[in-house]
């Protein structure tokens, strides 16, 4: 099977017999889950619609096979009635029973339920949603597992105890002598076997063997009890079922005739229920698609795959099956019987017709505590114990709280609130995580960083006397109301001594008025004290579309007298920063714009008289206009050139893109080039002219002639040249010292 890029499986012409194993023994551990699901569903209605619940939940099992796994994009997954579908219907049913409404009326309600949970996952789907879904936190997801496996639990409490239709399950179980041991043996054994298969034998799926299990004790227990084997009034088993077209039929009618009594406030009640189902299947089923990816070492397609889970589920909808997900344990079985392709998925479907069609009535007589067995295998199963292990470590305590919240809410009150309750702790996580990664990638002052303006020596002398009053502070992340506070944290003590404070925007992803506020504060302070506010690297926009530059200016942060300065980049910042120390000092160039003599090129200064006299025979003069090139990569000159007038910009281009990356800038006074010049080596970076430039050039060829004929003229030249590369590649080590250590 070749995998595409998307994930999914190149469409397949015919199922192997391989597939056919697959979705055999997927249908095996769905079906009797399903049936235990949809009667659980419509257990609140009373003992009398345990039949239509099997129904619904065998419908759903044929349309959610036979549908999703032929549109969605996880072709090996397997989808069926689930555990969440099960706890929130069943919640939904129990209150629109309590509320007074008809059975029909339920039944409708139950079918928009689900109808308007696929309507939302195929709009998930088509939004992209896949991936959002993905990132609700994980003890807000286990919390809302666990809570609704105690859900699935405490339901069966009645079912499993033999107890009357309406008795408390809380009270009953503390009354021992209201249990009805012939349906509690049942629900043991069940449950017992479910439990232990695993370790007999694993070709045959443990939901049939437990299955098996209570069937035949529940038929032993008929030996002592002649009327638990009776069809007709019989409270143990699920009682007269029809899977034939005609009763399907009947039954859709009778759901279509609910709509009638429903008005437009009450399908506003059901929105919330939608929402809360959509959003657990799709939990649920990505769930399952990122297990069976990392099985198969494959790659699924989630936005695809919830646009076909939300067909299966309008297709259940529509023809009267209760909702659901990809689901884990037939998904496993399925792979381990040989099911590789979508063919599995679809043969799991229509296994599940064919036995509904074989069986029809012969699924009346299962019994509802061998359901509640399974159930209770289920629910139990999907409680995360794991979780305890965070209320022992102080790091994760709130974690181990929003897991215990949220199944705490689930149980005590219903699944929509504890959805609430979920939402509110993911934001409270997010805030807690944002709050405790700080939002200061580095900082740096003066003296550590410096911009890429190359600076003459009595320059570099007068910026390292009051470098440290120049801050660099890059941010990182979202900067709003959790981490203003966080952020003047950590930068307040330096504000104290500094008077140029640069704030390097690169990596801020959003920004909100509390974090704009804030940085107005900071920018009042630095004025108080005769300092400035500038910002560096504004995105043009940002994750969430806006431009930050735009909003800035708009409230007033930026862009207006007295505001903060922005800068393109953070080079042309700490330029600034550095041209604003130096004019405070008096430090200026000399001869500003005027041709310099090679006597006022700075590492010759010193020379005398008769040493710059035999310079000047080997030194050409060349002029360079504005934008042109010096010298390119690769080439092979090994001239050394020295500034007379103007400005020179180093460059590296980078490879399979038009972008350079900007290494230096050289100014009136200084040299560069002198790499290739002493050692012979090609260019390893570009030289651009950034305004009309003379230079002098002389070529190692040239200087080797005239250091022959006067070595003490090649000294002195070699001495002052290796003094300022030296003083150079000692910055750029302190550079890369703290660029590593930051």
């Amino acid at each position: 099977m070749v995998i595409t890029d998307g994930g999914s499986a190149a469409p397949e012409n015919k199922p192997s017999w391989a597939d056919a194993g697959g979705g055999l023994a997927a249908m095996l551990v769905a079906l009797p889950s399903a049936i235990a699901f949809g009667v659980a569903m419509y257990a609140p209605l009373g003992p009398g619609f345990a039949g239509a619940g099997a129904l619904a939940g065998v419908l759903g099992a044929i349309a959610l096979g036979l549908v999703a796994p032929a549109l969605g994009g996880a072709p090996r997954i397997i989808s069926a009635p689930c555990a969440p579908a099960a706890a929130v219907m069943a919640a939904l049913c129990a209150g629109l029973a309590a509320a007074g409404a008809t059975p029909a009326q339920v039944l409708a309600s139950l079918a928009l339920v689900g109808l308007f949970s696929g309507l939302l996952q195929l709009l998930y789907g088509a939004l992209g949603g896949g991936r959002l879904i993905k990132y609700i936190p994980y003890p807000v997801v286990t919390g809302y597992m666990s809570g609704v496996g105690l859900l699935i639990v405490f339901k069966q409490i009645v079912p499993f105890l033999g107890l009357e239709k309406n008795a408390d399950a809380l009270a009953g179980l503390l009354l021992p002598s209201a249990w009805q041991w012939p349906a509690m043996t049942v629900a043991v054994v069940t449950a017992s076997a479910a439990v232990l298969a695993p370790r007999i034998t694993k070709k045959v799926p443990a939901a049939i063997i437990g299955l098996g299990a209570g069937i035949l004790t529940h038929f032993a227990a008929g030996f002592f009890q002649p009327q638990l084997l009776a069809m007709e009034n019989n409270p143990f088993i699920i009682g007269a079922i029809s899977t034939s077209p005609a009763a399907v039929w009947h039954g859709l009618s009778s759901t279509l005739g609910g709509l009638r009594g429903l008005g437009l406030h009450d399908l506003g009640l059901l929105a919330g229920p939608a929402l809360t189902l959509s959003v657990l299947l799709s939990i649920d089923t990505l769930k399952t698609c990122v297990v069976t990816d990392a099985v198969v070492r494959a790659r699924h397609d989630s936005n695809r795959e919830l646009r076909g889970q939300g067909a299966a589920n309008i297709a259940s909808a529509l023809l009267g099956g209760m909702p659901g997900a990809g689901t884990m344990g037939a998904t496993m079985v399925s792979l381990a019987s040989g099911g590789r392709t979508r063919w599995a998925g679809v043969l799991a479907g229509a296994f599940a017709l064919a036995a509904a069609l074989i069986l029809g009535g012969a699924i009346g007589r299962i019994p509802l505590a061998a359901l509640a067995g399974i159930l209770v295998v289920v629910g139990s199963r999907m409680i995360d114990r794991a979780s305890v292990r965070l209320a022992l470590r102080r790091s994760t305590m709130l974690d181990f709280a929003v897991v215990l919240s949220v199944a705490g809410t689930a149980l005590a009150a219903d699944l929509i609130s504890a959805a609430g309750v979920g939402i509110a702790f993911s934001m409270l996580l997010f805030i807690r995580e944002q709050m405790n990664s700080s939002v200061v990638r580095r900082k740096a002052t003066g003296l550590e960083i410096s911009s890429k303006q190359q600076r003459l020596p009595r320059e570099k002398a007068a910026l390292a006397a009051v470098g440290a009053e120049t801050l660099v502070v890059e941010l990182q992340g979202s900067l709003f109301f959790g981490t203003t506070d966080q952020l003047f944290s950590e930068i307040e003590q330096e504000m104290k001594t500094c008077r140029r404070l640069i704030i390097d925007m690169r990596r801020v992803t959003s920004v909100d008025f509390t974090a704009v506020h804030m940085l107005q504060q900071v920018g009042e302070m630095m004025r108080e004290r005769g300092g400035a506010l500038v910002f560096s690297h504004l995105p043009p926009s940002l994750p969430t579309g806006q431009d930050l530059g735009g909003y800035f200016k708009q409230l007033g942060l930026a862009g207006r007298e007295g505001a903060g300065r922005i800068f393109e980049t953070l080079h042309d910042a700490l330029e600034w920063a550095e041209d604003s120390i130096l004019e405070e000092a008096g430090v200026k160039r000399l001869y500003y714009g005027e041709l310099l003599d090679l006597a006022e090129i700075d590492f010759l200064r010193e020379m005398d008289e008769i040493t710059l006299a035999d310079l000047r025979v080997v030194f050409k003069e060349r002029h360079v206009k504005a934008g042109e090139t010096v010298f390119e990569r690769k080439g092979h000159g090994e001239e050394l050139f020295l500034i007379r007038r103007g400005e020179v910009r180093v460059v590296l281009p980078l490879k399979s893109t038009h972008r350079q990356h900007h290494l230096a800038v050289f100014g009136q006074g200084d040299f560069f080039g002198e790499v290739a010049f002493l050692n012979r080596t090609p260019r390893t970076a570009d030289a651009i002219a950034l305004k009309d430039t003379d230079l002098y050039v002389i070529s190692r060829a040239a200087f080797d002639q005239i250091a022959s004929r006067n070595p003490v003229v090649g000294t002195a030249f070699y001495q002052r040249l290796a003094m300022v590369v030296a003083l150079r590649l000692r910055d750029t080590d302190r550079e890369l010292r703290r660029l590593q250590d930051s």
